[in-house]
């Protein structure tokens, strides 16, 4: 049976997407409580990983193992760290990095990775899906970045844009992409922004979170009516 993971670090961002699937199982594995049914006669689970780098690896390999997935998604909410960004934006990543990791001091670069490199590309075919759906200026194709801090100082969000050239910043997505990537399970990460470090981010945070779970939940069925398990 075809099946599609979908992962997401907080509730709100899963409930938004819950409004779509008709349930037909729910189980748990070590705590973590997954939701299996339909969207779009696809047979889909949603799981809620928890925030940060730890948590959603740990909810990937577990889903990869138990579920036996086709295609892993993370949806949710980020950090807008580019100028051309406004909230409820929507960033579909082509590429992932981990913009903490950092083993410069063996002369490799920030980010980089052993055996897996500094950024970790998305797969083409669900990439290609993503930008038949983009009709406006709010969508954007690009790096999103990720780390175990909620970015707060303008001065960190800038240092993460100028360096990596990212478009947004959140504390999952690279680490989903790295645990996808050793498994070889086609991934893709969609966020939508839900704050602007510097700019009143916690207060907008709070005030969009669940406006921007519903949107990125919205491009997530739409996307869905179109993958094909024969490619």
């Amino acid at each position: 049976m075809e099946k599609v993971g979908i992962i997401f670090a907080m509730k709100e961002e899963l409930e938004a997407l819950m409004e779509y699937l008709i349930v037909e199982k729910e189980y748990e594995i070590f705590d973590l409580k997954f939701y299996e049914g339909k969207i779009n006669d696809l047979t889909c689970i949603l799981v809620e990983s928890g925030i940060g780098k730890v948590n959603a690896a740990r909810t990937t390999q577990i889903l990869i193992d138990n579920m036996k997935v086709d295609y892993i998604f993370n949806i949710g909410v980020a950090g807008g760290i580019d100028a051309s960004l406004d909230v409820l934006d929507v960033v579909i990543a082509d590429k992932l990095v981990q913009h903490d990791f950092d083993i410069t001091a063996f002369n490799h670069e920030k980010g980089y990775i052993p055996n897996v490199g500094t950024f970790i590309e998305s797969d083409n075919y669900l990439l290609n899906i993503a930008k038949k759906l983009i009709h406006d200026h709010s969508c954007k194709i690009g790096t999103i970045a990720s780390g175990d801090i909620f970015c707060t100082d303008i001065l960190m969000s800038n240092k993460i844009n100028k360096k990596f050239n990212a478009l947004a910043v959140e504390m999952e997505g690279a680490s989903i992409a790295q645990v996808c990537f050793l498994s070889h399970i086609p991934f893709l990460i969609i966020r939508s922004i839900s704050d602007i470090p510097g700019k009143d981010n916690v207060l907008t945070y709070d005030e969009f979170l669940e406006k921007s779970s519903k949107k990125v939940a919205h491009i997530m069925n739409e996307i869905l009516k179109y993958i094909d398990f024969t490619k």
